[in-house]
């Protein structure tokens, strides 16, 4: 397998309309820095409000576009990928002060400079990342129109290419839209055909398709006949047409926090943090899960009450319902939840099984349950049946956020790998219920959660809790 490259065809490919740099990538470049000058400025007019001084409206703009710049946060790689572009917006931030300080030392020797500065970080901070994040909703909607995204071409095996465009479609709005593929087993072509992907030949057919079809980015996955120097050739064929290179990794559901570039002897080798479960780092999250479930308690007493009466007007039966769950390392717990099912229930699940919508996995849902009661209904499509669980979140059996806590039954049957979403704490919410709940498939459900455990960080439980609202609002697998 060749993929020529000659001179006459780079000259031809840097004339082409290819090679020219995105559209919306410049646009979206430029309002950045507009609205990262109008968060500068804004912080520097509070900060002459309170002190008076005019000089720090004058170098706090151009000093945070240095700073912005510096921590790259007007990369490729950035734009519009919301936790990596907060995450460079505020390492700038912290570098501001020391911007700030350096210049005090190389000879402004103004004091009165030096601490407006160091006391704007704060605000321009404060303001730039909601600017980012409205850019940010803003983008992603034209991506969800289908405009500004970048045509991609994928090349590698059947299996592989089908998981790849599996978890870029479940992932939400992202910037790929898949063009086409180059199958490197074009034996298998009809089932990436069925996904309703054109297949355009085989890896060494590369070269033709960039010319024959309007591509941005190239994406590789690995494959047995793509070796070292095939890779290399075809990076400069990418190169050639002014077309983006990226090598899709073996691992999948692996957070970009967790991997890192180590070059050994030249040799760029792809290092993957292992997850940070102990419990000094997660003592952030117990703290922030106690005290917000015990102020929400306290919020939400009264209409807990009135919904325990509600409960036990509906229906004969308390108006908790008590099971037993598998917390952390398999403890077992009592949770608590609003009763939704009339009294017999579990006596009756028997005749149920054949109705179960999740007969492909461990969990049993049955859509229109007959067993749940009037008022069941309406608390389940808005989720207030799990606000018992705060009890058992200030209690320490359960976290705000997490894996979905098992039956004891379920557990035992388990294998080792489904195993790992008992190394934390189950949820309140998760991933699970902002992706679909009842509504998603045993496997999906597995791998969401072990994806949670691996990835964990106060920043996702953070971004679920925030996605949670909307969730509940659409009531989506709520059944």
């Amino acid at each position: 397998m060749t993929i020529e490259v000659t001179h006459e065809q780079l000259v031809v490919d840097r004339e082409s309309p290819q090679t020219r740099r995105r559209r919306w990538e410049q646009r979206y470049r430029i309002v950045l820095l507009v609205g990262d000058a109008l968060a500068a400025a804004a912080a520097a007019f509070l900060i002459h409000a309170a002190y008076g001084r005019w000089a720090v409206s004058l170098v706090l703009p151009p000093t945070w576009i240095v700073a912005m710049v510096a921590h790259r946060s007007y990369d490729r790689g950035a734009l519009g990928l919301g936790t990596e572009e907060y995450r460079r917006v505020l390492r700038g931030t912290l570098a501001l002060p020391a911007l700030a300080a350096l210049a005090y030392w190389l000879g402004t020797r103004d004091a009165g400079l030096l601490h407006d500065m160091i006391m704007a970080a704060v605000p321009a901070a404060a303001i730039a990342l909601p600017v980012r994040y409205t850019l940010r909703r803003r983008l992603h909607r034209r991506w969800a129109r289908g405009r500004d995204r970048s045509p991609t071409l994928l090349v590698g095996p059947s299996h592989d290419v089908a998981e790849l465009v599996a978890v870029l479609r479940r992932g939400g709005v992202q910037d790929l839209q898949i063009a086409g593929v180059c199958l490197s087993d074009p034996q298998n072509a009809s089932s990436v055909r069925q996904l309703g992907l054109p297949v355009l030949g085989g890896p060494a057919d590369m070269t033709d398709v960039l010319r024959a079809v309007r591509i941005s980015t190239v994406v590789v996955l690995p494959a047995p006949g793509l070796d070292t120097s095939v890779l290399r050739r075809m990076s400069w064929t990418a190169a050639a047409h002014g077309v983006d290179f990226l090598l899709a990794p073996v691992l999948t559901d692996v957070s970009a926090s967790r991997l890192a570039v180590r070059p050994t002897n030249g040799v760029p080798l792809l290092r993957i943090q292992a997850p940070d479960l102990s419990r000094t780092s997660r003592l952030p999250k117990e703290l922030l899960d106690r005290t917000l479930a015990a102020a929400l308690l306290t919020l939400l007493a009264l209409p807990m009450l009135l919904i325990a009466l509600v409960v036990r007007l509906d229906s004969s039966g308390p108006a908790l319902f008590r099971q037993q769950r598998a917390g952390r390392y398999g403890d077992h717990f009592t949770m608590l939840k609003f009763r939704t099912m009339r009294a017999d229930s579990e006596a009756l699940r028997a005749e149920l099984a054949h109705l179960n919508q999740n007969s492909d996995g461990l969990l049993f849902k049955v859509k229109e349950d007959p067993r749940i009661t009037r008022v069941g209904s309406l608390l389940r499509r808005s989720s207030l049946d799990e606000l018992p669980q705060l009890i058992n979140v200030v209690r320490g059996d359960m976290s705000l956020v997490g894996p979905r806590p098992p039956l004891p039954e379920e557990v035992e049957e388990y294998t080792p790998d489904i195993k790992r979403r008992l190394l934390v704490k189950p949820g309140l919410t998760g991933l699970w219920q902002v992706s679909g709940r009842s509504d998603l498939p045993w496997d999906e459900a597995v791998r969401l959660d072990l994806g949670y455990v691996d990835n964990w960080s106060m920043g996702l439980d953070l971004t679920i809790l925030l996605r949670t609202g909307s969730a509940v609002v659409r009531g989506t697998g709520a059944y």
